[in-house]
């Protein structure tokens, strides 16, 4: 949940809690923010657990579709691309672009052919 809260943001918290609330009515502020979180990712777990027993094996294909949109708002556009477009070969981003090994031989070549002489008379 708050995965994305670093020890600076943290501090910043404390330190603000501690200016608003003060050095008294802040471990009171904080055991109680903490029980709340822990009641409601209780209930969650239980509503989870309730809907899981419901539902019944059902349950897990209703979660596939919510995976797989998961996987898709974390993508960015550059992965997007390579995946759906290029098939996962990221060779036209990166610039380390190598033909795939299953290419055909390159044809042999012609020999050079001479120009045909130009007569200025002639025309």
């Amino acid at each position: 949940m708050f995965a994305n809260v670093g020890w600076g943001e943290m501090l910043v918290l404390v330190v603000v809690g501690l200016v608003v609330l003060g050095p008294e009515r802040l471990p009171g502020a904080i055991r109680w923010t903490s029980n709340a979180l822990r009641q409601a990712r209780d209930y969650l777990s239980g509503m989870t657990a309730q809907l899981r027993e419901d539902i019944g094996p059902e349950f897990d294909d209703l979660r596939e579709p919510l995976s797989e949109l998961q996987k898709l708002r974390g993508m960015t556009p550059r992965a997007a691309l390579t995946k759906h477009l290029f098939d996962g070969d990221d060779s036209l981003f990166t610039g380390k672009f190598e033909p795939p090994p299953t290419a055909p031989p390159a044809a042999p070549q012609r020999p050079a052919v001479e120009p045909a002489p130009f007569d200025t008379d002639a025309t």
